[in-house]
């Protein structure tokens, strides 16, 4: 008798160790640089006290409609350091996310693609107020150049 309730009370102290071990990794937020498998992008909600100056202070993004789906979606897979150097037409932002999604496996962006290609083309469009804050130099033009002597 005293061998048996041994074993039913190891194979409780297990299953109840195995319990808090599941029930402690439920909703774990991830650390910094922790790959998260996911089949869809992970929401993001950034604060309001986290907008300075129109700037989403922790990712550097432009402050405007459209600004939660582009972290959640791009900045799932990379820095937001990718969208702030880069600038094109809403074209071009088009092209970028077939490329994306041919050969680095980025999900089909769905109904958010529209409101993710608005809020590219409006805030890192060629000729933006943000190209000018910092954002890539325009291409040069009209230079006279000349032949170095030695």
């Amino acid at each position: 008798m005293g061998k048996s309730r041994a074993i039913i009370a190891t194979i409780l102290i297990t299953l109840l160790a195995v319990g808090a071990y599941f029930w402690s990794t439920k909703d774990k937020v991830p650390s910094d640089g922790e790959f998260v498998a996911a089949d869809a992008p992970v929401d993001a909600n950034p604060m309001a006290s986290e907008i300075v100056d129109g700037i989403h202070v922790p990712t550097g993004l432009i402050a405007d409609e459209g600004l939660n789906l582009v972290i959640a979606n791009c900045t799932a897979c990379h820095s937001a350091k990718l969208v702030t150097q880069n600038y094109a037409d809403r074209e071009g932002w088009e092209k970028m996310i077939r490329w994306m999604q041919s050969s680095q496996n980025l999900w089909d962006l769905g109904t958010q693609e529209e409101v993710i290609l608005d809020y590219l083309s409006k805030n890192y469009a060629p000729g933006s107020a943000s190209q000018s804050k910092g954002g890539r130099r325009a291409p040069l033009g009209d230079i006279e150049w000349y032949e170095l002597k030695n």
